[in-house]
């Protein structure tokens, strides 16, 4: 029986990005093996000093896999799957933001942590010109 040999793909600072992006290219029929996410998993500062979570496809569905996720926007979309432009610059280079502000707020998710989404505010940020808005 012949060796299947796989190339790495991608790296990821967690594993729950790898399993994102894993679960795309599966869907495209395209197999994926998964490494150190379990170390990433048990203690996520170990993220870095292993190299984060390795992303490995066939070496034969290598070129594949990297079309597919080369049509996985980075950045924000609207409900019409158009990227978000900033108002302020127009670039499409729009990220969504989590902070917290106020004393108030950080202490309410610090004794509530499971429920932080609720105390939480969203706004965008273009990484372009660093304007924020909603």
């Amino acid at each position: 029986m012949e060796e299947e040999k796989f190339t790495l793909l991608r790296r990821f600072q967690y594993s729950s990005e790898a399993i994102i992006y894993q679960g795309k290219l599966e869907s495209q029929g395209i197999e994926v093996y998964l490494r150190d996410n379990n170390i990433v998993d048990s203690n996520p500062l170990y993220s870095n000093a292993v190299g984060g979570v390795k992303m490995f496809v066939k070496t034969e569905d290598f070129d594949k896999a990297n079309e597919v996720l080369g049509e996985v926007s980075l950045y924000s979309v609207d409900d019409d799957h158009q990227p978000l432009k900033c108002p302020e610059c127009g670039a499409e280079q729009v990220e969504m933001e989590t902070s917290i502000d106020g004393v108030k707020s950080f202490f309410q998710v610090a004794i509530l942590g499971a429920f932080a989404q609720f105390f939480s505010k969203y706004k965008y940020k273009c990484q372009n010109c660093k304007f924020e808005f909603n």
